[in-house]
C-alpha cells in the first residue's frame, strides 16, 4: 500500500506538469499505451491503478460512470473522501442503490492517468460479480476513459490500445466497416439490422461491452421484434440493481452494413427489468461481447465513429447454455492431493559394497489444499439439470469424472455449451451427503 504522502507528492508533481484535472493524459513521448487484458465470458477485464491500489476493472461500454465496489475496505484502504450521498439505477428489477460520489482520485490505466477522477463507490453487500466470473472484479469504467482517446480492442490478442485522438493514425482498411455512433447519456448507440421470420428490421442498439449475451432485444410488436415460438425463460445476467430475467431465443440474422452473422443467439428481457433503460425510447436493445468479439474494433469517442473489422472468431457458431445450470465460484474447499515433492532418506539396495550408502528417495505424502468451490446459483425449471434432480446450492465435486478443482469456473461452464446430447455426470455434495447424477445436453433449438 502507498503512503499517503506519496500520493500526495505525486498529484502535486502532475499538477506541476500541466495535467488537466478531469482528463487521462497518457505519460510518454509515443501519446499512445497498450494493455492486455483478460477475457473471460465475453467480458474484457483491465488492470486499473486507484490511489496507488492496483485492481480489476471491467471495460463495459454501456456505463457512464465509474463504479468501485465495496467488498473492499473502500474508505480506508483506497483514501476515497470528499464524498456525497447518490442513487444510481441500472438494469434489474430492484430499487435505485446508493453509492458515494468521490473526486480527486488518482487513477491509472497503463501510462495513461487522470489525477481528478471522480468515482461512485457503491456500498451493497450484494453487488459483487467476482463470483460469477471466478476472478476478483473491483468496478467498472467506461467512458470515463473512452471519451480521451482512440481505443482499438483487439479480441483477437486481448489487449486495448490508447491513443491521443490528435495523433492517431488511420490505416487503410477495406474489410473494415465504420459506423456513425450517436450518444444519449453518454452511451454510444448504432444502427443496425436484425432478420426474424425473413423480415429485414432496422434497429438502434446500445454498444455494450459490459454484456456477455450476442445480442439483447426488446420485443416490439409493432415493428416485428418478437421471441415467436421456439423460446426458453431463463437467467440473463446481474444488473445494477438486480437480477434481470427473460427468454432466450435466435434469430435469423444480423446485419451491421456488409457484415451478416445468421442464427444469431438474442436475448429478449422482461419488461420489469427495463424500466430504467427504456427512457431512451428509441433504443431497440444492444450489441453485446458474444457478437463484439468476432471484430476488432476502433471506438473513437471524440469522433462519434466505431470501426469493426471481423476476426477469426467471426464465424464461430452461436451455442448456448444447454444444462440450464448457472455456477458461483463463492467459496472454497479442502482437497486431499498426493505430495510428489516429500523426500526421504533410506537405504540403497545393491551390492555388499555399497549397501552402507544411503541415497533420497521418493515418497508419497499427502497434503491438504484450498481450491474453489463452485456451488449451482441458478437452475432453469424443466432443463435436463433441472428434470435430472439437481438443486440450487448444491456444490460440483467432480465433472465428467474428474475433480472440478483442476478446472476454472469458466472452463465448467464450458462443458455446459457443448454439442447436443453430450452425457454430462456431476458429482455433487448437498447438506453433507455425496450425490451423482447424469443427464444429457439438449438444444431447444434443433428442429
Amino acid at each position: 500500500m502507498k503512503k499517503n504522502i506519496w500520493i500526495i507528492l505525486l498529484a502535486i508533481s502532475f499538477i506541476n506538469l500541466g495535467f488537466s484535472q478531469g482528463k487521462f493524459v497518457i505519460q510518454n513521448k509515443k501519446e499512445s499505451d497498450k494493455i492486455r487484458f483478460k477475457l473471460i465470458n465475453n467480458l474484457i477485464i483491465i488492470p486499473v491503478e486507484i490511489n496507488g491500489i492496483e485492481l480489476s476493472f471491467l471495460l463495459d461500454t454501456g456505463v457512464n460512470k465509474s463504479i468501485i465496489f465495496n467488498f473492499l475496505n473502500i474508505t480506508d484502504t483506497l483514501q476515497i473522501k470528499n464524498t456525497e450521498t447518490f442513487f444510481l439505477r441500472g438494469l434489474g428489477e430492484g430499487e435505485a442503490i446508493k453509492a458515494l460520489k468521490s473526486k480527486g482520485n488518482i487513477l491509472k490505466v497503463g501510462d495513461a492517468i487522470n489525477i481528478n477522477q471522480e468515482l461512485f463507490a457503491v456500498y451493497n453487500p450484494n453487488l459483487n460479480f467476482a463470483p460469477r466470473l471466478g476472478i476478483p472484479l473491483h468496478g467498472i469504467i467506461g467512458y470515463d476513459l473512452f471519451k480521451d482517446f482512440v481505443v482499438e480492442i483487439n479480441y483477437t490478442s486481448k489487449y486495448i490500445r490508447l491513443t491521443n485522438p490528435d495523433v492517431y493514425n488511420y490505416k487503410a482498411c477495406r474489410s473494415c466497416e465504420t459506423l456513425n455512433m450517436e450518444f444519449y447519456k453518454n452511451k454510444p448507440y448504432v444502427y443496425a439490422k436484425v432478420k426474424i421470420k425473413e423480415k429485414q428490421i432496422p434497429v438502434k442498439l446500445l454498444i455494450d461491452s459490459g454484456g456477455s449475451d450476442a445480442l439483447w432485444l426488446f420485443e416490439d410488436d409493432s415493428l416485428g421484434i418478437e421471441a415467436g415460438k421456439v423460446f426458453f425463460d431463463d437467467f440473463l445476467g446481474h444488473g445494477l440493481t438486480g437480477s434481470v430475467y427473460g427468454k432466450r431465443s435466435k434469430i435469423d440474422g444480423f446485419s451491421i452494413n456488409h457484415f451478416n452473422l445468421n442464427h444469431v443467439n438474442v436475448s429478449f428481457p422482461d419488461p420489469e427489468s427495463l424500466v430504467y433503460v427504456k427512457q431512451h425510447k428509441d433504443r431497440n436493445g444492444s450489441i453485446a461481447g458474444n457478437v463484439l468479439k468476432r471484430f476488432n474494433l476502433i471506438v473513437d469517442y471524440p469522433n462519434k465513429t466505431m470501426t469493426f473489422d471481423k476476426n477469426r472468431h467471426f464465424q464461430d457458431p452461436f451455442s448456448y447454455n444447454k444444462s440450464g445450470i448457472e455456477l458461483e465460484q463463492n467459496a472454497v474447499r479442502l482437497i486431499r492431493q498426493k505430495d510428489y515433492n516429500y523426500l526421504s532418506e533410506g537405504s540403497f539396495l545393491g551390492s555388499e559394497n555399497n549397501a552402507s550408502k544411503t541415497s533420497v528417495v521418493l515418497s508419497t505424502k499427502y497434503k491438504l489444499t484450498l481450491k474453489p468451490a463452485y456451488s449451482i446459483v441458478e437452475l432453469r425449471k424443466d432443463s435436463p439439470a433441472h428434470q435430472a434432480g439437481l438443486m440450487i446450492g448444491d456444490v460440483l465435486l467432480s465433472i465428467n469424472n474428474k475433480s472440478t478443482d483442476r478446472y476454472t469456473l469458466q472452463e465448467v461452464m464450458h462443458m455446459f455449451y457443448d454439442k447436443d446430447g453430450q452425457r454430462i455426470k456431476l458429482e455433487i455434495e448437498r447438506e453433507g451427503v455425496v450425490l451423482v447424477f447424469v443427464f444429457y445436453l439438449k438444444d431447444v433449438f434443433k428442429p
